[in-house]
């Protein structure tokens, strides 16, 4: 790579770890794993960077690669965790309506929702993402990426105790 492209990179890196890290530990819900599957996403870019589109959106990139290596993660037989049950204590909290704003309790809901429910809620609502380039970050259809992300929500707001009425 030259000179001012590695420069390039390099802010790029700088300019989106924190970003993508943040992405990868929503949908991992484990901060160590998140740091790899950033770094691991930095790497891939890194050796495409000069076939990589810059009009096509290079962050778009860069999250499809870091959802790809969190869900690579999850599909490895070591780190599959299982839960009991989806509504485990830290759900069930009589406040739970209150605790919406505690990390760790979304996080905790987060988790217990499927990979792919999980990935369309994050890149939509956390990361900003259209639902055509989520759609395309997932290497899935709008309508897909609608549906996930509308049961994903209804899951969520199960989770946390939360009603229609309520969520309004």
């Amino acid at each position: 790579m030259r000179r001012p492209d590695e420069d390039e990179f390099t802010e790029f890196a700088a300019v989106t770890i924190r970003r993508l890290r943040r992405t990868a530990y929503l949908m991992c819900g484990d901060w160590h794993r998140a740091e790899d599957a950033a770094q691991d996403a930095l790497v891939k870019v890194y050796r495409r960077w000069n076939r990589i589109d810059r009009s096509e959106g290079l962050v778009s990139y860069a999250h499809k690669a870091v959802v790809t290596s969190v869900l690579d993660q999850a599909r490895r037989p070591w780190r599959r965790e299982h839960l009991d049950d989806p509504g485990d204590d830290i759900l069930t909290a009589p406040d739970a309506l209150q605790a919406v704003d505690d990390r760790s309790v979304v996080i905790a809901a987060l988790a217990a929702l499927a990979p792919g429910q999980r990935a369309c809620v994050v890149l939509r609502h956390y990361a900003d993402f259209s639902v055509e380039q989520t759609a395309e970050i997932l290497g899935i259809g709008e309508g897909a990426v609608k549906s996930q992300t509308s049961r994903g929500l209804a899951h969520l707001r199960q989770l946390l105790g939360l009603t229609e009425r309520s969520a309004s």
